[in-house]
């Protein structure tokens, strides 16, 4: 009988005290996560969803790859770009995850100089990120005219082989090219927003590692993509 009473004291209601925390720190929009921000909580969250997309669309890409009877077409000669009279092999694919790769090492640096405090290289660093972003984004706009009216490539199928490659291939980096691109935006606004001191005022620059996190996530994904899809 004691026993029972102290349940009951302990959770009126019949709620846990932890489930009557936890609705108190959402209730209240305090720090759901202890020490970690809400929003880049919320953004890890989404990132990690996100990972499960890609994984499956991986996932189904080697599957149907493993499992097709006509030949898949050779990424070496499909994605080669004549420079100079000579076919090179991914030439364009290389430089595409160079300048992705780069924007990494901008953006680690924005953020670092934005929990410094230091507005204009945090800006300045963000908006060269977003250049590159929007370069590889052009990159690859080349690399799809290329092979619709140069190889005649289609996601219902291409002259090279397989005709699940043209679907794969425009499904998948298609995909991670939208990606890039809200990146690319989300980027410049919240540059914009770091140049006019809207931080400084808040006195918080959550937002700009916010932002890196899904901006390396993105840099991480393309590296999956160019390992299984061009040199596979």
């Amino acid at each position: 009988m004691d026993q029972r009473t102290t349940i009951v004291e302990a959770e009126p209601g019949g709620v846990p005290e932890s489930l009557r925390e936890l609705a108190g720190d959402w209730g209240a929009d305090q720090e759901v996560f202890r020490h970690v921000h809400w929003g880049k909580a919320m953004m890890w969250i989404f990132l990690l969803s996100d990972t499960f997309i890609f994984s499956s669309f991986l996932v189904s890409y080697m599957t149907m790859r493993s499992s097709v009877t006509a030949p898949w077409p050779n990424p070496s000669e499909v994605f080669a770009l004549e420079i100079g009279g000579q076919p090179i092999p991914l030439i364009l694919i290389a430089i595409m995850t160079f300048v992705l790769i780069s924007s990494s090492g901008t953006m680690a640096m924005a953020v670092n100089y934005g929990y410094r405090g230091n507005r204009k290289a945090t800006a300045l660093l963000m908006v060269a990120t977003a250049l590159f972003g929007a370069t590889f984004v052009s990159m690859q706009a080349f690399e799809w005219t290329k092979l619709i009216f140069t190889e005649g490539v289609r996601p219902w199928g291409n002259p090279m082989g397989a005709a699940q490659f043209g679907s794969c291939f425009f499904m998948i980096t298609g995909f991670h090219g939208l990606h890039v691109s809200i990146g690319v935006i989300m980027l410049l606004i919240v540059a914009s927003k770091v140049w006019r001191g809207h931080y400084d005022r808040r006195g918080d620059y959550s937002a700009v590692e916010i932002a890196g996190l899904y901006w390396h996530f993105v840099d991480l994904v393309w590296v999956f993509i160019f390992a299984f899809f061009y040199l596979w």
